[in-house]
């Protein structure tokens, strides 16, 4: 049985020590629909969207957004072989750590940036994309009419082409800014597209303000469509006068230990619509999570999601759910209030076969996303990729079967 209530912390202390805890209504009523700011806005609400900081440019930060993090917590200990940690907050990590995967890098230089961030379209005539498998991080959320798009995140590795690369959505603004990354994206909607460069300013770049060798292709909409080069953007961020250091990222706790005591989970699906299904299943050869995909919008038919770079099929050593409220101001129009969940919301963990309830929270706009398990405690991932779902707060998940579980995405 899945838990309809779970424990956060009123506040956080990293010790090895009882937590205090709350129990949280998750499911908050949708905003209603704000009127519209004259004819030519009839999509946007006359208030922001999200809270917007105009106080800072969107390269500085100000002292008082103070960085939330522990002053201890105790470090896994590492596998056969030296395997070092990532631990949530601590000063002093490793400098070949990657704080988004909790791996090795042998490039260092390749932290040295800002993490590129590109949207990837999930049309049924666009797969299978180029790049997922190379992205530390994948994002996937709902865009409307049944359909949901992916955000990922390339920043220990670069692909030549990463996409197809499809259109900014107001949710990128927060994400971007959370990990501090460049946003690649192929257009937007005006007032989308204000909302991102207000808030991105450079770190905001778009296909119809640059070309090849950066972003590649003449249409969005046809393919094989635009294409981002993940290397050649960061040269091209650099070139407008974007710092060239380490980013503060630290957030993600990880652990190579399985978790005990949870509950079995080797197949986890996501409905979107008849059309659109994405499931997960686990391999336990490999231990990770391998993506399968609707054949062409057949749902009942599945077919691994594989990376046209490759040909691999794509694989998560996490797949996170997040439950967050959707504010809907028309079928295609969302805000995801990823900024607004300081408090704590529902999250669910898939890792090594097994199911952990917990929940998540937005330290900060500048700040990584944080995962706790269920007792309050940070939670532990798995070390390499992540594949985090965006899903409302309505949404249904449910056991189907012995280590089967199925999520059916609803608003808001």
């Amino acid at each position: 049985m899945v838990l309809k209530k779970w424990l956060l912390p009123g506040i956080i202390l990293l010790l090895p020590a009882l937590v205090s805890c709350l129990s949280i209504d998750l499911f908050q009523g949708n905003d209603t629909i704000p009127a519209v700011q004259d004819k030519a806005a009839q999509l946007l609400p006359t208030e922001e969207p999200f809270p917007v900081n105009n106080t800072h440019s969107p390269e500085t930060f100000t002292s008082s957004e103070k960085i939330l993090t522990p002053t201890t917590y105790p470090s896994p200990i590492p596998p056969p072989g030296g395997f070092t940690q990532s631990v949530l907050g601590l000063e002093g990590i490793t400098s070949e750590i990657n704080p988004l995967t909790g791996l090795s890098v042998d490039e260092l230089w390749r932290l040295e940036r800002h993490p590129v961030m590109v949207k990837v379209s999930n049309s049924l005539n666009v797969r299978p994309q180029s790049g997922l498998s190379f992205a530390d991080i994948v994002f996937e959320y709902y865009i409307g009419e049944g359909i949901n798009r992916f955000l990922a995140v390339f920043y220990s590795q670069d692909v030549p082409q990463a996409g197809p690369i499809r259109s900014g959505r107001m949710v990128d603004a927060q994400l971007v800014s959370m990990y501090r990354g460049i946003l690649a994206y192929g257009s937007a909607d005006p007032r989308v597209d204000e909302i991102l460069k207000r808030e991105l300013g450079d770190r905001a770049i778009s296909h119809l303000e640059i070309g090849c060798p950066v972003i590649c292709g003449q249409d969005t909409h046809a393919n094989p469509g635009v294409y981002g080069n993940t290397f050649e953007l960061t040269q091209y961020s650099r070139k407008l006068g974007l710092d060239e250091k380490r980013q503060e990222l630290h957030g993600f706790f990880f652990d190579p230990a399985p978790p005990s005591q949870n509950e079995y989970a080797v197949q986890v699906g996501i409905q979107y619509a008849k059309f659109n299904r994405g499931e997960w299943r686990y391999d336990p050869e490999t231990k990770t999570y391998n993506r399968w995909t609707d054949d062409k919008g057949d749902s009942t038919n599945m077919i691994p999601l594989t990376d046209r770079l490759t040909g691999d099929q794509v694989t998560a050593a996490n797949v996170i759910i997040l439950f967050v409220e959707y504010v809907e101001f028309n079928p295609t129009l969302h805000n995801i209030k990823v900024w607004d969940n300081q408090e704590g919301q529902r999250a669910l963990f898939f890792r090594d076969g097994v199911l952990i309830n917990g929940s998540w929270r937005a330290p900060g706009h500048h700040q990584p996303i944080q995962f706790y398990n269920d007792f309050g405690l940070p939670m532990a991932l798995k070390p390499g990729k992540s594949w985090i779902t965006l899903v409302g707060n309505s949404s249904t998940f449910d056991t189907i079967g012995p280590g089967a579980w199925e999520l059916r995405f609803r608003l808001p």
